[in-house]
């Protein structure tokens, strides 16, 4: 009993670091499936996507063409100017915390080492193949190459989502015959099956490290005061004996030296890394963190320094970007309020009867996927004198139709100006104008 109260008497000490170092990698995973789950959700939702049979872009669900001009320049200019300001801001946090091929990279690498072995490595850097003896069996090899197939086939689906609708999209996996899907659309899919699947199985973080130009483009918007992996160097005693962070950085760098342009991705690993060796050994919290503004001795010792200065560092070096993301999402949002879902032509039809021509097509498009009744309508000609082929034109979808207006051989030479009209369901009325000219002894 004595001794269970002097057992009790001894304070346990629980390290936070540990755990916050925990919690840093449960968010990063968190980021990472949502930016895969929001790849996926933003062309099922009509947000965006790509129409290949019109050529066009679709944002909320309304066919985009570049007579839209609000709405094309104004998500340019706020999307462009918003990336710059990121950039500038986190730098290749984007690389680290959502960009898909990091992420099946580092899916990869965890199932592989889970199914052959902690020290298992597969790489393109000439080295053979890293199997542990106890798991290089035949079963583990099997597992391994059906999740990484897997993976692959339905990483290969994303792209797809971008220029099917989600109907064509369940058609194609069910094996459905539909004319709106290009006949070679399975041999294909069946090459990015392919590519995605060598891409998970051996590139994996090579590209990242050697190939990737987005990673490289980012770095022009990279400043001193950009988002670092900052070391306290108060401790190089205990650093000298370890190189955990190091090893543990799928990327190949040491985190304690980093500098403006490297290959860091700023993902924290090394982070959690320092916490949980660290928390083992109860000396303290990670000599490793996240930081903003000047790399520095000064600011190697003031911890939060940098959550102070990243407002207004990102204000200070990026002003206009700030003012032109603004602006563009006010064009956006006055593009989306003044759309126009539909619009219509009128044009001279072939029929010609002695010289003179009497018909006409009036050509009308909806841009919207959904369900539209059009009306259609003439002003300026008498009654008796024209006759149109239909008043209404129903549409399922986004599309064209004709409409075939004759003009009747009654009206006297001369010059006849009328209007054509196009109203719809909500009341908006749009007009073309036609001259028909009627020659003399036609």
């Amino acid at each position: 009993m004595y001794h269970s109260k002097a057992l009790s008497s001894i304070p346990v000490v629980v390290t936070a670091d540990a755990r916050a170092g925990r919690r840093l990698r449960g968010r990063r995973r968190a980021v990472q499936l949502g930016t895969l789950l929001l790849a996926m959700l933003i062309p099922l939702s009509g947000l965006f996507r790509i129409d290949p049979v019109a050529g066009a872009f679709v944002v909320l669900d309304r066919q985009v063409w570049f007579a839209d001009f609000y709405i094309v320049v104004g998500l340019w200019m706020a999307v462009s100017s918003m990336l710059v300001m990121t950039y500038s801001l986190v730098g290749t946090a984007f690389c680290g915390w959502s960009c898909p091929q990091n992420t099946l990279s580092e899916w990869a690498n965890r199932m592989t080492t889970r199914l052959l072995g902690k020290r298992a490595q597969v790489s393109l850097d000439g080295e053979p193949v890293k199997v542990s003896a106890g798991k290089n069996k035949a079963l583990n090899w099997v597992i391994l190459g059906g999740l990484f197939m897997a993976a692959a086939m339905v990483i290969a689906i994303i792209p797809m989502l971008y220029f099917y609708t989600p109907e064509l999209i369940w058609r194609f996996i069910t094996f459905q015959h539909d004319a709106r899907l290009a006949d070679s659309l399975h041999w294909i899919y069946m090459i990015f099956v392919l590519v995605m699947f060598v891409n998970i199985a051996f590139v994996r973080h090579f590209w990242c490290r050697f190939m990737c130009v987005y990673r490289v483009w980012q770095h022009t918007f990279k400043t001193r005061e950009t988002l670092h992996i900052a070391h306290d160097k108060s401790q190089p005693d205990e650093c000298a004996r370890c190189n955990f962070c190091e090893t543990s950085c799928f990327i190949g760098i040491d985190p304690r030296e980093t500098v403006v342009y490297d290959a860091c991705i700023n993902c924290g690993d090394c982070i959690t890394a320092c916490s949980s060796v660290r928390g083992a050994r109860r000396t303290g919290n990670s000599l490793l963190r996240f930081e903003f503004g000047e790399r520095s001795e000064e600011a190697d010792k003031q911890q939060d320094r940098g959550r102070h200065s990243n407002v207004g560092s990102v204000l200070k070096r990026a002003p206009w970007a700030s003012v032109l993301t603004v602006f563009g999402l006010v064009l956006f949002t006055w593009g989306i309020v003044t759309y126009d879902p539909a619009h219509h032509t009128v044009y001279r039809g072939e029929s010609v009867q002695g010289g003179q021509i009497n018909d006409y097509r009036v050509n009308i498009a909806s841009k919207l996927y959904r369900p539209v009744s059009l009306t259609v309508s003439v002003e300026g000609l008498p009654e008796g004198a024209y006759r149109l082929e239909s008043g209404v034109v129903e549409f399922t979808g986004a599309g064209r139709q004709d409409v075939h207006l004759e003009i009747a051989d009654s009206l006297s030479p001369g010059l006849h100006p009328f209007l054509v009209h196009v109203d719809s369901e909500d009341g908006k009325r749009r007009t073309f104008r036609v001259h028909h000219l009627v020659q003399e002894g036609a």
